[in-house]
Order: structure tokens, then sequence, then C-alpha cells
């Protein structure tokens, strides 16, 4: 049973890294012309009916009155934040060195899922990040523009990013996926649009660094093409928002979150088709570390051991027998 929860949550991973990478890439597109509350916005308007059908296919509407409320919401707001962060390093940065520094994620999840989660870290899965943080660098190879001030956005991204995905782990007995992405998509919209008022009433609406200049660019009409790429990320979003939530939920984040790496497979492609980034020959040899690293942690035996949620489900089963 672990060891098939292990494989659904890596596949669940795998697509929401690929639906969000399309998203980057739409995203880095419009940063210079629209204000990133906008972006998120609409994003979440689009997302929201989406999501709503999803709670309603996977349980019913009475789920999202749930007992977990407020945790439920603060870490909606850690998402926000997350995401935020993340979306203003694009201005400044190629989206190989935003992508990559995120990709630090599985290091912070790391140390943090022993003392949140009470899982066991053994040496494999250190190794097996390691192995794929190694790739990361081989990727980017290292330059000037790790030493943007944008590049900070993106590991503290990466930091509340691990500590929100490791919260779905702890919530994942007693809230679906669809619902903990619903609560994200909502705090979203309301915080998007609230922070897009207030930065409108402050009177704040230019910058001369690139990134904060995202944030704070007044809203304007947006062109039908762009308007439709927007919304666009919309669906990817909602897909993807579900896809690894419920990667973490019901798989052990230590093991899933190795395969965090594998958007660095994607990355570079989209940056040569839409932005004209020539892909290095490192980015094969960082690809092969990457996923390397991924089917080692994998292979780890710690990954076919029942946890906590498996063992309380298998025991919950025998009573009910």
């Amino acid at each position: 049973m672990q060891q098939n929860r292990t494989i659904r949550g890596v596949l669940f991973l795998c697509a929401g890294v690929l639906l969000f990478s399309i998203q980057d890439a739409i995203v880095k597109g419009v940063s210079g012309s629209y204000a990133l509350t906008e972006v998120v916005t609409i994003r979440a308007l689009v997302s929201f009916p989406i999501l709503l059908r999803l709670v309603m296919w996977e349980t019913d509407l009475k789920a999202l009155r749930s007992k977990n409320l407020a945790i439920l919401i603060v870490r909606s707001f850690i998402m926000l934040t997350a995401y935020t962060t993340y979306y203003m390093a694009f201005p400044a940065l190629k989206l190989a060195d935003v992508v990559a520094l995120f990709f630090t994620v599985p290091l912070f999840t790391l140390a943090l899922a022993a003392p949140i989660l009470g899982e066991r870290i053994g040496w494999r899965r250190v190794t097996a990040v390691t192995i794929g943080f190694v790739g990361v660098l081989v990727m980017l190879r290292p330059g000037a523009g790790l030493f943007e001030p944008a590049a900070l956005l993106s590991l503290f991204s990466a930091a509340t990013y691990a500590l929100s995905m490791l919260m779905a782990r702890k919530l994942g007995n007693d809230e679906s996926a669809s619902v903990m992405a619903f609560y994200q998509n909502a705090i979203y919209l309301i915080g998007a649009a609230l922070m897009g008022v207030f930065l409108w009433l402050s009177g704040i609406h230019h910058a001369e660094h690139p990134s904060i200049n995202f944030l704070v660019r007044p809203w304007v009409q947006p062109a039908l093409t762009d308007f439709l790429l927007i919304a666009s990320c919309g669906i990817f979003a909602a897909l993807g928002l579900v896809a690894l939530t419920q990667a973490y939920r019901i798989a052990k984040a230590s093991v899933v979150t190795s395969f965090e790496y594998t958007g660095l497979l994607w990355a570079p492609l989209w940056g040569y088709l839409f932005f004209g980034e020539i892909p290095y020959v490192t980015t094969l040899y960082g690809a092969i570390l990457i996923i390397a690293g991924g089917m080692f942690a994998l292979a780890s035996p710690a990954a076919r051991e029942p946890d906590a949620a498996v063992a309380g489900e298998t025991d919950a089963a025998r009573e009910a027998s």
C-alpha cells in the first residue's frame, strides 16, 4: 500500500510541476506590462469555479466548513507569500535562474520534515537531495545572476513553499486536496485584490527595481491575447494546486520532494521557446543528476515503510472488518 501511495504521490507531483512550469513562462512573459496583483487576481478568478467543481466532485461543499479552517487559512497565506515572492523574481532574473534557486525547496523540506512531521530522514534521502542540488548548480552554472538581490526572493519563496507543503502533509488525514487548493486560491484572490487596492490608494505606482515595479505597477486593461494568456494560468493553477497538494497529502514529503527538481527539465525548454534563452550542455548533465537523485530517493527502503498516516488507515480498516 505504501509503495503505491509513493508512486501516486510522485506522479501527482511531476504533473503539478509541469503545469506550474507552463504558468511560470506565461507570468514571466507578461511581467513587463502588467501588475503582479492584477495577474494573480485574474488567475484566481478563473481558478475559483474550477476548484469549486473539484471540491464537489471529490467530496461535497460541506467539506469547506472544515474544523481546520484556521490552519487552512494560515497555510494559504503562507502559500500567497511563497508565490508572490517567487513571481517577483521573474522580471529581474532569467527563468532558469529563478526556477533553479526555487528548487532548494527539498533542502528546506528535509530540514523541516523531522521537527514538523516526525519523519525519519535517512542518509539515502539526504544523499538524493544533495545529488539533485548538485544538478541544480550544474544547470545554473553559478555566476553574476545569482548575486542579484531578487535571488533572495526566490530563496525565501522556496522556504515558505516547503513549510506550506509540510502543513499539507500534516492536514492530509482530515482534508482533501481540492479543499486545501480551494482555500489557497481564495486567499490568493482576496490577498492580491486587497494588495492592489492598497498600493493604488498609497500612490505607489513605480519603483526602480524591476521586481518591486512588477508588484506596485498600476492595473491596466489587458489586450485580448494577454488576457487569455493570464486567464489560462487559472486553469493551470487549479489543476496544478490539486496535483501538488495531493502529492504531499498521500506520500512522504521527504521522498516526493526530490521530484520537485523535474521542473528544471521544463524551465530551459520554455526559456528557449518563449524568451530565446539557449540551453547549455550543462542542462543535460544537471538533468541527469536530478533524475538520478529522484530515483535514488524512490528506491530508499524507507519509501516502502508504512508511515503514520498509512498505519492509521490500516488499523481503521482492520477495526471495521
